[in-house]
């Protein structure tokens, strides 16, 4: 279809897109119709039939798999590769304590991660007394800086290298292969938070040199929440190891309690499954990948992001944080005199723009879709650069409607 048809379809197809300007999907995205309609159907099954057949056990195992088969295909990966999880953060924190830990031992990370994506080695930091090294990435986006900071960072008895392959704050796209090649060389297991890079820009970890690969459901993939997945390349089994188990890790018990881990990243799927959110997290992999396109997903989303770089970076008074050479589908900026909060609450209340702040650097921060409309942007952006002429104590009121009825 031609790009115009496309998006309408595309738009038409996710009915959150109507509810105002969406630039939040890197919080959550809006949900395909056709997975809410799938993960319904499904409710209504559960609801009306009941949850305990005994044939249900391989409706279950027939899911989860076709969940994973989603994300393999999403990440040109075999399906052995991939295990489900409940968020990027679980398989961040398996990554966290599947080491075997010594007091005095060495973790890096950036100063630029999620809690969700680092809470778990601050509990092994608090756990087990081991230190962490806080990398500051290059604000303007070089890359030998960058390395050159990790070179520094990761030193004799550094076990764990933990990273985003796209920073949530100012939206960089980290130089993930090279810091990997580095720290392998030195010994150190590598994991990658996901987040933000699965979905919005191709993603081959295969080719990256990582040992694993934490992904969310609910962002870029636009799955329900509650989902995610883990990827393990092949020497994460000897690497990293299976911290807590359940009946999902294992592929047979037997009566004198022994048990046999999956030999793949099953054996990290140690806990139950919300069967509709499964179904769901499939069908929003599949709708991505045969009704929309990833190819078109990543390059329709990846130039709409440069365009409001550019139109927000010409706007005099504001700042743009992302640096434009190394940029995903983020874009963090500032507007000079205003605090993030009041301008995102003025952003939202003039143009019905959906998106967030980065508290810790006082930016709005938006996630440019590949459903994004030019004509959604212009506005968001004359919005902006109204805001930048005056200060929250000049700005213009804001207009009202008023309603006249009938007593």
């Amino acid at each position: 279809m031609p790009d115009e048809e496309k998006l309408a379809a595309v738009r038409a197809a996710l009915p959150a897109t109507g509810a105002g300007i969406y630039l939040n999907t890197g919080s959550a995205g809006p949900l395909p119709a056709e997975t809410a309609q799938a993960m319904a159907e499904l409710t209504s099954v559960e609801l009306t039939l009941g949850r305990g057949h005994v044939d249900r056990v391989d409706e279950i195992m027939g899911r989860m798999n076709e969940a994973r088969a989603g994300v393999a295909a999403v990440l040109a990966t075999d399906l052995d590769s991939v295990g489900l999880t409940h968020a990027t953060t679980d398989g961040m924190s398996m990554a966290a304590w599947g080491l075997d830990w010594r007091p005095g031992d060495r973790a890096v990370t950036t100063r630029h991660e999620h809690p969700g994506g680092i809470g778990g080695l601050y509990a092994v930091r608090d756990r087990l007394g081991i230190d962490i090294a806080f990398v500051e990435p290059d604000a303007g986006g070089d890359d030998e800086r960058t390395l050159a900071a990790f070179d520094a960072a990761i030193t004799p008895g550094t076990r764990l290298v933990a990273i985003s392959h796209v920073l949530w704050t100012t939206g960089a796209v980290m130089p993930v292969a090279a810091i990997a090649d580095l720290a392998r060389s030195r010994g150190a297991v590598v994991a990658v938070d996901g987040a933000q890079s699965v979905g919005a820009i191709p993603v081959r970890p295969d080719e990256l040199g990582v040992d694993v690969y934490a992904v969310s459901a609910q962002k870029w993939l636009l799955g329900p929440e509650g989902m995610g997945a883990l990827w393990c390349g092949p020497a994460a089994a000897e690497r990293v190891r299976q911290t807590f188990g359940g009946w999902f890790s294992f592929a047979s018990f037997d009566s004198e309690g022994g048990a046999v881990a999956h030999a793949d990243a099953r054996r990290f799927q140690g806990s139950g499954f919300h069967q509709p959110s499964v179904l769901g997290f499939a069908r929003s992999c599949g709708w991505l990948s045969m009704f929309v396109g990833f190819e078109w997903v990543h390059r329709r989303g990846q130039a709409q992001a440069r365009r409001a770089h550019e139109r927000l970076s010409a706007i005099p008074g504001v700042t743009v944080l992302t640096p434009d050479q190394h940029m995903a589908t983020l874009v963090s900026f500032r507007i000079a005199g205003w605090p993030a909060e009041v301008a995102l609450e003025e952003l939202g209340a003039r143009v019905f723009a959906i998106a967030r702040t980065v508290p810790q650097l006082d930016a709005v921060r938006i996630s440019m879709g590949f459903f994004t409309s030019d004509d959604e942007l212009e506005r968001f952006a004359a919005c902006v650069a109204m805001l930048a002429a005056h200060t929250p104590e000049t700005v213009p009121a804001k207009r009202r409607l008023m309603i006249v009825g009938e007593s």
